[in-house]
């Protein structure tokens, strides 16, 4: 199993509040059969109208670690608004505090999303516009976020509810490959089962 204890990159500063799923991923996209290609369509529709948008700032491409406000993901419960995220890139998400059900399904595809103090986030939007090619970790055993160069580390302090931070520290976040870990438990209780393998 994927173990998710640190993640490190550079950052996307998108420090705005309640950004909702529908913003994230337009709703036209949730016929898709699959979720391949999302990631090119994340705020697709906020690209559009703004020229500046740091999805497209050249500066901030390649980012991992997405830095947001407050109530980030709310609206719709969509599943491919995080889909979508981890496609364009993204590996972590910090923010002042998240929808509920938006934290639930990033957690589902390890996608961390911890919480900061807002002159924590602006702190570090800040220092992502200075240089965005500044290298970002958050440390989910630490509960902090760090930037800097050794040893002047700058580190902010994050928090996440203690359940979804073990599941992804301990990789038990990932229930696929629980079950295919269990793979051969399974096959035998099948076999001791009369009504799996004793067909006419």
């Amino acid at each position: 199993m994927n173990k998710i204890e640190r993640i490190s990159g550079t950052g996307l500063p998108l420090l705005l509040d309640d950004i909702d799923t529908d913003r994230i991923i337009p709703a036209r996209y949730l016929r898709c059969v699959t979720f391949e290609g999302l990631g090119e369509h994340a705020f697709e529709d906020d690209r559009k109208q703004d020229p500046h948008h740091p999805f497209d700032d050249p500066r901030f491409q390649g980012a991992q670690i997405l830095v947001a406000g407050r109530n980030f993901g709310c609206g719709s419960s969509r599943e491919h608004a995080p889909q979508a995220l981890l496609r364009f890139g993204i590996q972590a998400i910090v923010a002042e505090s998240f929808a509920e059900i938006f934290f639930g399904n990033c957690t589902a595809l390890g996608l961390p999303c911890v919480r900061a103090a807002y002159d924590d986030l602006r702190k570090l939007a800040d220092a992502i516009l200075a240089d965005p090619k500044l290298v970002l970790t958050v440390d989910l055993a630490a509960n902090a976020v760090r930037y800097g160069t050794a040893p002047g580390d700058v580190s902010v302090p994050c928090s996440m509810p203690e359940g979804p931070r073990t599941a992804l520290m301990t990789g038990e976040f990932d229930f696929l490959a629980q079950l295919l870990a269990g793979e051969p438990q399974i096959g035998e209780k099948a076999r001791s089962l009369p009504y799996m393998t004793n067909f006419a």
